[in-house]
């Protein structure tokens, strides 16, 4: 029976039945996109989900949720028919990848909208999302759900009712988006630091706890760890795959109640459509087309949807630029302010560069997607990088460094051309500090090409030359830099003058410690092959931070002897 309202006499309301575009927008793209609508305000009611092996009964102007089925199938095709026959209003498929040319023609025939899932979303939480989107304001609800969908700040409060604690909101990035006020419930300093800066608060423990929670089945529960700092519990709250963000409640004086963690774990699987409500902002169609483009590039959406949402041909040249802040930002909160006035700031220039271009963020990453004409030189393009992160600079006063990933040919590329974009940032990174820098992925291919090694991990120590492997262990117990000073020295080519600079000694002092290594660890430097992977397993073994290459002191200010 579908849902809806009851009214005084005991007798049912009309069903509550939002337009389809306001569902769309709340839920987002990653989570539901439409490539066939009849009209935008075509009012749908509650989901279906429908087994293959069932006949399919008559439901006005409902959902069916098509789990299984194959988009490429004659079975799927006449599914849509039928469905459109029993009066359904749209039908939910997952297209993993498939051409949808001929499932879009049967769905304007049968007249109902055709909506495509994200392949990462189990079709249970599909379910459950729709039917928290599409409930009306008095449709019978469990206990969180009489909150008004998207206030984040009354879901807080009621948490804190129903469990009894205080209860904090956050996103992804730690930002905090809303914090109960119940009277009676203690907080601790972390807590009110949190509030005052709108962002958790840097503890050595933080990494830790958010990865322990990100990871879990459900609810975490936390001990104190000393004064300030008071038992709590946590859970994630996740759209599919997507972590939306984070809910924690305090357990004080008084104690939460009995039950509390799967109290916290319902009130996990109900924030999520408040906390994708809450992301909309005032333009729905700029939203929807940088959801859209967040999708595509995790490769959750597959091109032909894509292009339709973006209202771009699948076969449209683009290139993907990353744009990230050249230093962290050190003020409480801040980070979350400054990713949002470089998208705005980027958004502006990449629109006056093509009007379909497209911006949307990552972590702290900015991504643009922009149009390329036909012929157009990667020189363009790194001018264009360039006084982009230039006006940035003037108006905000933000450095950034602008990777630009090589130009896709389709939309079905873009996800290797944003893991290159990603790439090229991360080298500019390492090697540009917190100067203004734009570089292709050709610019810095030799960088990448050891990154790529340096992910594949093939430095774990029973790869090691033996001498490598001396080397470390012989720093690491005495304190020596025999290998920083080694990297300099095949970094220069074994150009002793050059190296001797990098490392602030005589040169005389570095040709010693070099024929002082290679007699105390085997190293033949003579031999070009065991130079070139000595010099690679170091060079791999620094861009993960085994060693420093910056002088190593002892107490007193003196570099400690290696001889």
């Amino acid at each position: 029976m579908s849902k809806t309202d009851l009214i005084p006499d005991g007798t049912m309301a009309h069903p509550y039945r939002p337009p389809l575009r306001q569902v769309l927008e709340m839920l987002g793209s990653h989570v539901l996109s439409a490539v066939h609508v009849p009209h935008a305000d075509l009012p749908i009611g509650e989901p279906v989900v429908h087994d293959p092996d069932d006949p399919l009964d008559e439901r006005p102007a409902c959902v069916l949720l098509a789990v299984g089925a194959r988009p490429s199938a004659p079975e799927t095709l006449e599914l849509v028919r039928l469905a459109g026959a029993r009066n359904y209003h749209a039908v939910v498929i997952k297209d993993r990848g498939a051409e949808l040319g001929e499932l879009i023609d049967a769905a304007r025939e049968a007249g109902v909208a055709l909506l495509v899932a994200s392949a990462r979303i189990p079709w249970r939480q599909l379910d459950a999302l729709l039917t928290a989107a599409i409930s009306g304001p008095g449709a019978a609800t469990a206990t969180f759900s009489s909150v008004g969908m998207g206030d984040l700040f009354a879901l807080a409060n009621a948490i804190a009712t129903t469990i009894g604690g205080a209860t904090c909101v956050e996103d992804a990035q730690g930002n905090v988006l809303a914090y109960s006020n119940v009277p009676g419930q203690e907080i601790d300093e972390i807590r009110k630091q949190g509030i005052l800066g709108r962002k958790t608060p840097q503890r050595p423990t933080n990494r830790l706890e958010y990865s322990r929670v990100f990871r879990a089945d459900g609810p975490v529960r936390f001990a104190s760890l000393g004064p300030g700092h008071m038992r709590r519990l946590s859970t994630a709250v996740r759209a599919g795959a997507q972590l939306l963000g984070f809910i924690w409640v305090l357990d004080g004086t008084p104690p939460v109640i009995a039950g509390a963690m799967q109290l916290l774990g319902d009130a996990g699987r109900i924030a999520a459509p408040h906390m994708l409500r809450s992301r909309n902002p005032g333009d729905p169609r700029r939203w929807q087309r940088a959801e859209t483009l967040r999708a595509l590039l995790d490769g959750d959406v597959s091109e032909s949807v894509a292009a339709a949402r973006l209202g771009l041909p699948p076969d449209t040249s683009v290139a993907i630029m990353a744009f990230a802040p050249a230093r962290p930002v050190p003020e409480p909160g801040a980070a979350g302010a400054a990713v949002t006035t470089v998208v705005d700031l980027v958004s502006l220039a990449c629109e006056a560069w093509h009007h379909e271009a497209v911006c949307t963020t990552g972590w702290r990453v900015v991504y643009a997607l922009v149009p390329v004409p036909e012929g157009t030189p990667p020189a363009r393009l790194v001018r264009f990088a360039t006084d982009t992160a230039a006006s940035v600079r003037k108006a905000a006063g933000i450095n950034l460094h602008a990777g630009i990933g090589p130009i896709a040919a389709r939309l079905e590329e873009v996800p290797e051309s944003r893991r290159l974009a990603d790439r090229v940032v991360r080298v500019l990174a390492e090697t540009a500090g917190d100067a203004v820098r734009v570089a292709t992925d050709e610019q810095v291919r030799s960088r990448i090409a050891l990154l790529d090694l340096v992910d594949r991990d093939d430095t774990v120590a029973d790869r090691l030359l033996e001498p490598v492997r001396r080397i470390l262990e012989y720093d690491a117990a005495h304190s020596t830099m025999h290998a920083a000073t080694l990297l300099s020295y095949l970094d220069a080519f074994g150009e002793a003058a050059r190296a001797a600079a990098e490392l602030s000694i005589h040169e005389n002092t570095l040709r010693y410690r070099i024929r002082r290594l290679q007699e105390l660890f085997g190293a033949d430097l003579a031999d070009p092959t065991e130079r070139l992977v000595i010099w690679l397993q170091l060079r791999l073994l620094h861009m993960r931070a085994e060693f420093s290459s910056v002088s190593t002191r002892v107490p007193g200010g003196n570099v400690r002897s290696q001889r």
